[in-house]
């Protein structure tokens, strides 16, 4: 049965909502999936998050929280004991896997041109994911956010092309 006070906000071919899911159902989160439509911004999505106004919002308690990274970090913390740990509990080890999902998002995110289609930036996409999986992996880190972003990058590059 689904929690009533756990509602998601997204879209479903959206990178930044899939690694949400993904993590509530690591954490084996029953919730409710709103299917935003694109071009079109809901109330519910407006007041959900004034300030970007963009997927994806987690809904839990009455409270919004937005920002995928920062939702993956609330999930972690809101169901501590469920489901495996997403994040490392040494500081060290979470800041350094908080640092690679930022460098994943700020080098080789999305570009939206204006023209309606996203386009990936930063250098050739399939050989950046390769050098990053080699330099984290290699440490054998157990599965967290990089993971999880990681993967969806490498499925959206595998399976279609977004860029010239």
């Amino acid at each position: 049965m689904v929690q009533s006070d756990v509602r998601l906000l997204g879209m479903w071919a959206s990178p930044f909502v899939l690694r949400v899911r993904i993590a509530l159902n690591l954490k084996q989160v029953q919730y409710e999936f709103v299917e935003e439509t694109v071009g079109v911004k809901s109330e519910l999505l407006l007041k959900s998050n004034p300030v970007h106004k963009k997927v994806p919002v987690l809904l839990h308690g009455g409270k919004s929280i937005s920002e995928s990274l920062i939702i993956i970090q609330y999930i972690d913390n809101a169901w501590a004991s469920s489901g495996p740990s997403i994040l490392p509990s040494d500081p060290y080890d979470r800041a350094s896997h908080q640092f690679w999902a930022a460098y994943v998002d700020d080098k080789h995110c999305w570009d939206n041109t204006g023209r309606g289609e996203g386009r990936m930036v930063g250098i050739d996409p399939y050989t950046s994911y390769v050098l990053l999986k080699e330099e984290i992996f290699h440490i054998s880190y157990k599965l967290v956010v990089f993971e999880i972003k990681i993967r969806i990058f490498a499925w959206r590059i595998r399976n279609h092309k977004f860029y010239e």
